[in-house]
């Protein structure tokens, strides 16, 4: 099984690393002159030299050739990718490997892929994990979620390696569903941490975002059981208790009241703007997101965001 990955970004990269433990890895990106030149990603992973067996390329079409294909770009630019690029992914094993929900249609990186390129066999994988520790060779576990459970068995063979253990799961609602929620939750958790509101605030919205993350898990037909694997209660914990979160980050200078560098890519942001709509529509109740929704769109503050949440009306756990 040939594997590419498309998308040149920290995420990208490190799987790229990982798998050349298993033989030859082509990485697609639009920019990788000094790449190829230096062998390094110095822009995101400056301190993890590229294996000779990685392959880097700027022609999509020879990225494109292989039978199993990473999708390592950002959420909200999935589907324009994939229309463009659609002649040359058909019939192949498609991987997304970016987490969040479309603002437009509310709908998650699988379904974006069975919609614009439905002769591919789509997956996603996903989990708690940062780009660094997969780079340099550090344990990490990740969830692969595939309806055809042969494809799942399959790809979880030839995608796992020496430091990278993942685990299959035939729910791939689920598996969306933790990815790009706990990046909502994220958000809120670093904000409250900003704000100076503690260590007890942030383990109550912790634990209420999971509730919520359950919830809607309900909602859309997928089982809160996954929810609490990997790809949801694990990269939970991680994004919501470190800053090498981007969107635990983005919460911190949103509680701090400073600016963020708008070049960094949070898809937390955008996840929370298509849930809210999507609990809007639905008539769910997920009072967290929606407070981010708020801060993201600078409608309100923490001060408020936290007095409301506050005075919600007391219930059973």
């Amino acid at each position: 099984m040939s594997v590419s990955v498309l998308g040149a970004g920290a995420f990208g990269t490190a799987l790229a690393i990982s798998l050349c433990g298993r033989g030859p890895v082509t990485l697609w990106g639009r920019d990788i002159g000094e790449m190829r030149t230096t062998r390094v990603n110095a822009a995101r992973l400056p301190d993890c030299p590229l294996p000779d067996a990685l392959w880097i390329t700027d022609d999509i079409a020879e990225a494109a050739a292989a039978t199993t294909i990473l999708l390592a770009v950002p959420m909200q630019k999935l589907r324009g990718f994939l229309t463009d690029h659609a002649a040359l992914l058909q019939g192949k094993r498609l991987v997304a490997c970016c987490k969040g929900m479309e603002i437009d249609t509310g709908l998650g990186p699988v379904s974006i892929i069975a919609e614009e390129v439905p002769t591919a066999t789509a997956a996603i994988l996903t989990g708690p994990s940062f780009a660094a520790d997969i780079a340099r060779g550090l344990p990490t576990a990740l969830t692969l979620g595939c309806a055809d459970e042969a494809a799942a068995k399959a790809l979880q063979q030839a995608l796992t390696t020496e430091n990278l253990r993942l685990y299959r799961t035939v729910d791939t609602v689920g598996a969306e569903l933790g990815g790009a929620l706990k990046n909502v939750i994220a958000i809120a958790c670093g904000a409250a941490m900003g704000a100076g509101l503690g260590e007890s605030a942030r383990a109550a919205l912790l634990t209420r975002g999971f509730a919520e993350m359950q919830r809607l898990a309900r909602t859309l037909d997928a089982e809160p059981d996954t929810l609490a694997g990997l790809s949801g209660f694990g990269d939970l914990v991680l994004t919501c208790t470190s800053d090498q979160s981007r969107n635990y980050r983005l919460g911190l200078s949103i509680g701090e009241g400073r600016q963020f560098d708008r070049t960094v890519t949070v898809e937390g942001a955008a996840t929370a703007l298509a849930v809210h709509a999507l609990a809007q529509r639905s008539g769910l109740d997920l009072p967290i997101t929606a407070v981010v929704a708020g801060l993201v769109e600078n409608r309100q503050d923490v001060t408020s965001a936290m007095t409301s949440l506050l005075a919600r009306p007391l219930k059973e756990e």
